[in-house]
């Protein structure tokens, strides 16, 4: 493609993701997609055309030997627009990569604190045995002092269903089955 343009054009490709191979070459980079930009229409379509559908070739024993070129001539589509799609998408990743490092600290922030107090009681018990211990007062008497949380509940719903539906009568439930 270089040597019949007699320049490279400026291009963007994605990132190397994981290679349709099985067994991909450290070396071997495997793009999923990329752009080229031009500087004529015509130029850009007629490499569309001369590319579009064709087999890259090489050597037998290249790695790229049986893939094919899939090349779209995309019309009124602008440099700028890859660049600010791109722009966004970075963007987008970036703010749910934070999201999500953000609910992962508050779950390691509660899951500590949860720590924390679970420390402080069972420190708090084992001074309570050790003053009893010291009273003379046996370890069976001590009462756990445990943490009763309520939940409010919503009451159910009572079956009115059947005291508000009115029922149709037998007959016109009777004639509208007959009618085709």
């Amino acid at each position: 493609m270089e040597s019949g343009l007699g320049f490279l054009p400026p291009f963007h490709v994605y990132p190397p993701g994981q290679g349709h191979r099985k067994h991909t070459n450290v070396r071997v980079k495997a793009y999923t997609e990329g752009w080229i930009e031009f500087s004529k229409k015509s130029v850009a379509k007629r490499v569309a055309n001369l590319l579009n559908d064709d087999q890259i070739g090489g050597k037998k024993k290249s790695p790229f030997y049986y893939d094919i070129w899939n090349i779209n001539y995309l019309k009124k589509f602008k440099w700028d627009d890859l660049v600010g799609e791109i722009a966004e998408k970075t963007h987008t990743r970036e703010q749910n990569l934070n999201l999500e490092i953000a609910a992962e600290k508050k779950q390691r922030d509660h899951y500590l604190s949860n720590v924390e107090k679970s420390r402080t009681l069972r420190h708090i018990q084992e001074r309570r045995k050790k003053k009893q211990k010291t009273e003379g007062t046996e370890f069976n008497v001590v009462r756990e002092e445990k943490i009763a949380r309520s939940i409010p509940q919503k009451k159910p719903v009572e079956d009115t269903d059947a005291k508000t539906k009115p029922k149709l009568p037998k007959d016109i439930l009777a004639i509208v089955s007959l009618q085709p």
